[in-house]
């Protein structure tokens, strides 16, 4: 990616926008004065810099709202005309990017279910091929950085310059509080990889439900992200499409008021000898775990060769539940979260199972 990205640099699109930088509307445009009023309270908010709609809504299943169309579109540039805020709004295919450019909107965004599929994002890339606007990318829907990067590449490769990401969480089996998992971890190696990509945060595709934006929307600027995009509607309850994870201008006002924005570094003048000292004793602490790992996966492999001389299965589960079981009430007992205590454990479980896997499976060498 970086070398995709060296012969064609990132510009930011937040030039001259202030960070964190707040994109606000309705999920769908639904009506003419539905979107006009959203825009105007959003922006006597003060705190909104950039107005969005969803004006072609990919839905689930068919016979749902899908959108108002190019309709939609002509509502959404009389926002702009009234409130003098940029908008923005999902493209899906080539046509919609061609309508998008003749209407004057500001900034595209590619949706999670399109970043999912190369075909249709080159076929955005070629549309876009010659023009100057600034492009956002969603994560896809499952959890596969590589596709994710390979949406942006590809809009790089076709001389788009002015590209962001958005966090918009995933899809998981597993049922939890979030519409879906935030998988931070995924944005944080996104950044690593493209460092000067600005990221910022879907809050309300992550939560789901309002309640939870301003949890989702502060540990996102904790994370140093450029910004947020949360959806706003002016009867959130009677929307079309995602009624429970909008919320008023109003609300937004107030979640946005009572957001603490911190900065990467700090004016204290002992703040970076302090912060040097700290870092330090988490590079030998890691030295130390690392060493630790590495003599028990030796155990393994001692294991691996004990059970392969005696003819025993790999898998003991009445050994992992004991593992499982006792580590997480250790770890509960020293402050560490039952999450990640059994994230953990299920990460080195699986790395010993490999280790005894290649024992059993190594032939013995001939004499």
């Amino acid at each position: 990616m970086k070398k995709v990205l060296e012969s064609e640099p990132v510009t930011s699109w937040l030039s001259g926008m202030a960070r964190p930088v707040i994109i606000s509307g309705p999920c769908s445009a639904e009506t003419e004065n539905q979107m006009i009023m959203t825009a105007k309270q959003l922006a006597a908010t003060g705190k909104v810099h950039v107005l969005r709609a969803g004006i072609w809504k990919p839905r689930t299943r068919p016979g749902q709202f899908e959108g108002a169309g190019k309709e939609g579109l002509t509502w959404l540039i009389q926002a702009k005309r009234e409130t003098g805020l940029p908008v923005t709004t999902e493209v899906a295919t080539p046509e919609h990017v061609e309508l998008c450019l003749e209407a004057g909107v500001d900034i595209l965004w590619i949706g999670a279910r399109t970043t999912v599929n190369p075909f249709s994002v080159q076929a955005i890339a070629d549309a876009l091929k010659g023009v100057d606007i600034p492009v956002l990318v969603k994560n896809p829907v499952n959890p596969d950085l590589e596709l994710w990067i390979g949406a942006l590449e590809r809009l790089s490769k076709a001389g788009v310059k002015k590209l962001g990401a958005i966090h918009r969480g995933f899809s998981s089996p597993e049922k939890g509080p979030f519409r879906n998992a935030p998988m931070w971890n995924m944005a944080i190696d996104l950044k690593t990889r493209i460092p000067d990509l600005d990221i910022i945060c879907d809050p309300s595709h992550i939560s789901g439900t309002r309640d939870l934006i301003p949890l989702i929307a502060q540990k996102a600027l904790d994370l140093d992200m450029a910004g947020l995009m949360i959806e706003s509607h002016i009867h959130p309850d009677a929307a079309w499409s995602d009624a429970k994870q909008q919320v008023t201008p109003a609300t937004l006002g107030n979640i946005i008021e009572n957001l603490v924005v911190r900065t990467p570094s700090s004016p204290n003048k002992n703040f970076k000898d302090t912060l040097t000292i700290l870092r330090e004793q988490i590079d030998h602490l890691d030295d130390e775990i690392m060493q630790k790992l590495a003599s028990r996966m030796k155990i393994s492999e001692q294991i691996g060769q004990y059970k392969k001389e005696n003819n025993v299965t790999i898998l003991q589960v009445s050994r992992w539940e004991e593992i499982v079981e006792t580590r997480i009430a250790l770890g509960r007992a020293m402050g560490l979260s039952t999450e990640f205590t059994n994230e953990l454990l299920k990460l080195i479980h699986n790395e010993s199972i490999q280790v005894q896997t290649r024992v059993m499976n190594k032939m013995e060498e001939r004499v």
